[in-house]
């Protein structure tokens, strides 16, 4: 009985992990058993990091509006505290495009919630 070299279905998968590969140095992109390592190495890290992404926005947000608030005179917990008891639906990604864009309207929503305390 002939030996089965694989045929359609095997070059079909080589050549999908070959393709993702393109682009990675040396080896990593030419051996199929060196590009499977980095292929699936490379959709680990990029799975984590979409995870991650969410994790490093949010921070940038609150960083954003606690430097904008200080300037102002207050402090980040203080004033998510108070537009929490005033019912203030905007959340940290809005507050933070607005102190960033729209000092204006940033301070005078900062003025609002200092008023009401």
């Amino acid at each position: 009985m002939p030996r089965a070299k694989g045929g359609f279905k095997t070059n079909r998968r080589r050549k999908k992990i070959l393709k993702m590969a393109k682009g990675y140095y040396g080896a990593r992109s030419r051996l199929f058993r060196v590009a499977t390592q980095a292929v699936d190495r490379a959709l680990l890290s990029s799975y984590k990091d979409r995870r991650r992404k969410k994790r490093e926005f949010r921070s940038l947000w609150i960083v954003r509006i606690n430097a904008a608030v200080r300037a102002l005179g207050m402090s980040y917990s203080q004033f998510m505290n108070s537009l929490r008891k005033h019912n203030v639906q905007l959340n940290r990604k809005a507050l933070a495009d607005m102190a960033f864009n729209d000092p204006n309207a940033f301070l005078r929503l900062v003025e609002t919630t200092k008023k009401a305390e």
